[in-house]
This record gives structure tokens, C-alpha cells and sequence, in this order.
């Protein structure tokens, strides 16, 4: 059989033509899929790299804190340790932690990297936010530098850092990411609002150390887990800690005005199983006998609205507003009661 060589000539360019063209498409596969394990290893690496930079940079202000106490009986004195985390606020010594860290602690000892153990003495504390500050006799400490928790996002990743026991080989580090905010959590010690929640392991000992971004910056103060529930952990927002900070620094205490009721979110749930109109508000839930609510009429099941004209759609709105009034103001209340509008107008007086 003959074949012509004008036709097996252009059959073999042809042929050469494809032969190259897969090499090439095999050579850039190589380059731009076979590479992409090694470059996301690579950017693991990196961000690894940056955790670990930035737990060296917060080591020295992060406090180990041990506390004693005792409990005299009947019969006999029962004596208690307890271990927390603190955060180095100042450079001559002011110390931010969790209050139920320090509660009821005859002696307090403060441990930082390459320093000598400080006794420190309580400055102030606040329960309602679990705050508290401590003062060791130090100074040209390195401190913390707090981020605007304004804004914070869902997802951001975030680190918590605990050093209650002052362990060899440095804090105790974990990671997770910023999985809700504005959250609102009953605990043994009270009911608390406007919280991270993060992901993150926030252990007992964990309890008064900082959440932080990638920066090093302050973003949190952590302060619980919810038992029963794994893997979610709760901190203190830093734009709040750092006025209550402030405040306990210069005068002890924190001072609110009281409005003397107990209330939750009124949710459409709760209006569906009372049975009546849903209003964004809060509902009251208890009344404190004397306080500026009950003078002024305000009964338990009545839904607040508004203070002074400004919404009050959930409990967390509400404390903001109300805080940021002073004891002695006299605001207006709205509300609703048996699916009538209502107002008065009453004094706040000062929390105990």
C-alpha cells in the first residue's frame, strides 16, 4: 500500500502538535495543582508562625494568679487554693481579671514570666460585670493593648490564653474563631449580657485571661463555659472591660443607677404561649420591693419598650441605655400591659 508522503507529513505535524499541546497542559497542571499542597502548607506554616509570634509577644502580660483562703466553722478552719489568669493592664501594676477569681481570698499572689511573685492587693470589683482589679507593687511592666470590640465579626479567629498555674513551658494557648456575639448566659453567679461567644477552649483556668485577636490585641475578657454545652466559651467584650477598668481604678466601684427590676428578651414565643401581641421589648419578670420601679407602678408581665424615647428591643439594649444614665436622673418608661400602652416617669436610684 502507498501512502502519500504530502498527506503522512501534515498526519505527523498533526500528531506532533497534540503530543505538545498535553505536554504542556501536563506541565502547567504540575505547576499550577501539583504546587497547591505545598503552598497551602506553606500558608499553614505562616499562620502558624504568626500564632506562635503572637503568643511570645502577650506572654509577659499575661498574670498567673493563686489565691488562699479560709472558712472558719464550728469546729474547724477549712482552708481553699484557687487559680486564675490575669491580664497586665498598666505598667506600674494594675491587673484585670474575673471577680469570682479573687471572691473571698484572704491572700492573692500574682506570677509573671521571669518575675519575682508579687502579693497584690484588690482595688476594686464589680459583680454584675465579674470584673475585678488587682495591684502588685511593680513598675516598666510590659501591658495589653485593647482592640474596639465594636468590630468584631462573626468568624474572625481569635486565641484565649491561660496561665493559672504558672507552668513550666509557658501559657496555655487554644484557637477558634468568634462564633456569636451579643449573648446572654445564667450562671451560678448571676446572669450576664452583651458576650462573645467563641469556640475557642475556655477552661477554669482560662477564667479571667485575655481572648485575642491575631494582632495580640485584647478583644475579650474570658469568663465562662456553659456546662453541658462543648466547645462554647464566653468573654467579657473589651470595649466594657476597659470602663469598668477605668472605673474601679478611680473610685473602687462601679456606679450604676438601679432600676429594680428582674426581665428577660420578650420573644415571639413568649407572646404565642401568653397568648398575646408581640412587642419588641423586655418582658418583667420580678419587681424589687421599694425600688424606683415599683414606686412608679411598674408591675412583673408588664413589656418595656422604650426608655426615654429610645427602643429597648432586647435586654441587652436595655442595660445600655440604662447605664448610661446616672443615679438621680428621672426618666420616662414606656410600656405595655394587658395589650395597653402605657407610660410613667421615674427617679433611678443608685445599685446597691
Amino acid at each position: 500500500m502507498i501512502i502519500n508522503k504530502k498527506k503522512l507529513l501534515i498526519v505527523s505535524s498533526f500528531l506532533i502538535i497534540v503530543f505538545l499541546s498535553c505536554n504542556q497542559i501536563d506541565s502547567n497542571s504540575k505547576n499550577n495543582i501539583g504546587l497547591e499542597p505545598q503552598n497551602l502548607s506553606l500558608q499553614l506554616d505562616l499562620q502558624k508562625n504568626s500564632v506562635s509570634n503572637t503568643v511570645d509577644e502577650v506572654t509577659p502580660w499575661v498574670a498567673s494568679i493563686t489565691t488562699e483562703s479560709s472558712q472558719i466553722s464550728k469546729f474547724y478552719t477549712v482552708r481553699g487554693e484557687g487559680a486564675g489568669t490575669g491580664i497586665v493592664t498598666k505598667a506600674n501594676g494594675y491587673i484585670l481579671t474575673n471577680a469570682h477569681v479573687i471572691e473571698n481570698a484572704k491572700e492573692i499572689k500574682v506570677h509573671l514570666p521571669n518575675q519575682p511573685t508579687y502579693k497584690a492587693n484588690i482595688v476594686g470589683i464589680d459583680r454584675i460585670s465579674d470584673l475585678a482589679v488587682l495591684k502588685i507593687d511593680s513598675k516598666n511592666l510590659q501591658y495589653a493593648t485593647f482592640a474596639n470590640s465594636d468590630k468584631l465579626k462573626v468568624g474572625q479567629w481569635v486565641l484565649t490564653v491561660g496561665n493559672a498555674l504558672a507552668l513550666k513551658g509557658g501559657p496555655t494557648v487554644t484557637i477558634g474563631i468568634i462564633s456569636g456575639l451579643d449573648r446572654t448566659i445564667t450562671t451560678s453567679i448571676g446572669q450576664f449580657h452583651g458576650l462573645i461567644q467563641t469556640d475557642a477552649a475556655i477552661n477554669e483556668g482560662n477564667s479571667g485571661g485575655p481572648l485575642i485577636n491575631l494582632n495580640g490585641e485584647v478583644v475579650g475578657i474570658n469568663q465562662a463555659t456553659v456546662r453541658g454545652a462543648q466547645g462554647i466559651g464566653f468573654a467579657i467584650e473589651s470595649n466594657v472591660a476597659k470602663k469598668i477598668l477605668q472605673n474601679l481604678i478611680e473610685t473602687g466601684k462601679v456606679i450604676r443607677p438601679f432600676f429594680g427590676i428582674s426581665g428577660q428578651d420578650f420573644t415571639k414565643a413568649i407572646a404565642n404561649e401568653l397568648n398575646i401581641k408581640h412587642h419588641e421589648g423586655i418582658i418583667v419578670t420580678t419587681i424589687t420591693e421599694q425600688g424606683p420601679a415599683n414606686q412608679a407602678g411598674i408591675e412583673a408581665g408588664d413589656i418595656i419598650t422604650k426608655l426615654n424615647d429610645l427602643k429597648t428591643t432586647d435586654m441587652n439594649q436595655f442595660l445600655d441605655i440604662l447605664w448610661g444614665f446616672s443615679p438621680g436622673d428621672k426618666i420616662k418608661v414606656e410600656f405595655y400591659r394587658n395589650q395597653t400602652k402605657k407610660s410613667v416617669n421615674l427617679t433611678l436610684s443608685e445599685r446597691p
